[in-house]
């Protein structure tokens, strides 16, 4: 028994040694800095070599072979790389999405895709574009890449299953116009992606779960709850680096979540609010209270 113990612990040892040096290799052949590696990753058009070279980092920089810091020159693309598929139009110009009919079903499951394909290149942009903060903001939106390249990964796989691929439907570009938006600031950004566009996904995560389980995709079901449970992380971490970022520079959270909101013309969230997944994302009692107003003002619910 004690032989065998000793016999896999030294082939799991072996296993590592065999990661970290084709991790290592893998950094010298494309570039030994983690900034550089983030920003080929965020520029792949390639659905796979997209995918492919975030795993590649994250793996990087777990062996050891890249360290993360904020020693950089930001060199974000303005436009992220993405295959010509889908066709990008305006919101309004998309059909209602019904689980009822089988194309209805597949444009949702194509719909909550191309949310995480589009979070992938966020997470992405916020590790090329921010220089200057601790590395632990790095490591934190590494992460977040990785899991919505995991999302993304199972819903096209879904996709498949449902006899469709990503591209297959058209679909509008508002989270990345939101991050033009805020590109000039890491507060801003944190206050407005994570905090109000993914933290959306929260609130509509269990009506559509709901929907997925009556028209008998428990599949899909499984999916969107596993994406909501990580979209809490998520959410949460943009929460501690929005009140990070605001007591760098002296200001009161809730106040300055309020004004950015207003000044920004941020979306309206959309009723029922998630609560209780929002005060797991940190949000205080104030900010659900005014998102709460502002959702009954705008008179949207599901």
């Amino acid at each position: 028994m004690r032989a065998r113990r000793d016999k896999q612990e030294a082939l799991q040892t072996s296993q590592r040694r065999v990661r970290c040096s084709i991790a290592t290799m893998k950094s010298h052949l494309l570039g030994t800095s983690w900034h550089c590696r983030a920003r080929q990753a965020l520029q792949a058009i390639g659905i796979d070599a997209k995918l492919t070279a975030v795993t590649d980092l994250l793996d990087a920089v777990r062996s050891g072979a890249l360290a993360l810091d904020g020693r950089f020159e930001p060199h974000a693309a303005s436009e992220p790389g993405r295959p010509e598929r889908p066709q990008l139009v305006s919101p309004r110009e998309l059909q209602r999405r019904s689980t009822a009919t089988t194309h209805g079903h597949a444009a949702l499951i194509h719909a909550v895709a191309h949310i995480e394909f589009n979070a992938i290149n966020l997470a992405l942009d916020a590790l090329c574009r921010f220089p200057g903060l601790p590395a632990e903001f790095y490591a934190d939106w590494l992460h977040v890449a990785a899991e919505e390249a995991t999302h993304f990964s199972l819903l096209r796989s879904h996709l498949r299953r449902l006899g469709h691929d990503y591209g297959d439907f058209p679909a509008h570009d508002g989270l990345w116009q939101m991050a033009r938006t805020t590109a000039l600031d890491p507060l801003v950004r944190m206050a407005l992606v994570p905090r109000v566009l993914e933290a959306r996904g929260l609130d509509v995560s269990p009506a559509m779960i709901r929907r997925l389980h009556a028209s008998g995709d428990r599949q899909g079901a499984e999916i969107i709850e596993l994406i909501l449970r990580d979209e809490v992380g998520h959410v949460a971490i943009g929460s501690r680096w929005f009140r990070h970022l605001c007591a760098q520079r002296g200001l009161d959270p809730d106040p300055t979540f309020e004004r950015l909101l207003a000044e920004y013309d941020a979306p309206r969230p959309v009723l029922p609010l998630n609560t209780e997944a929002r005060r797991r994302a940190e949000f205080s009692e104030r900010e659900l209270s005014r998102l709460e107003a502002l959702a009954r003002g705008g008179q949207r619910t599901r």
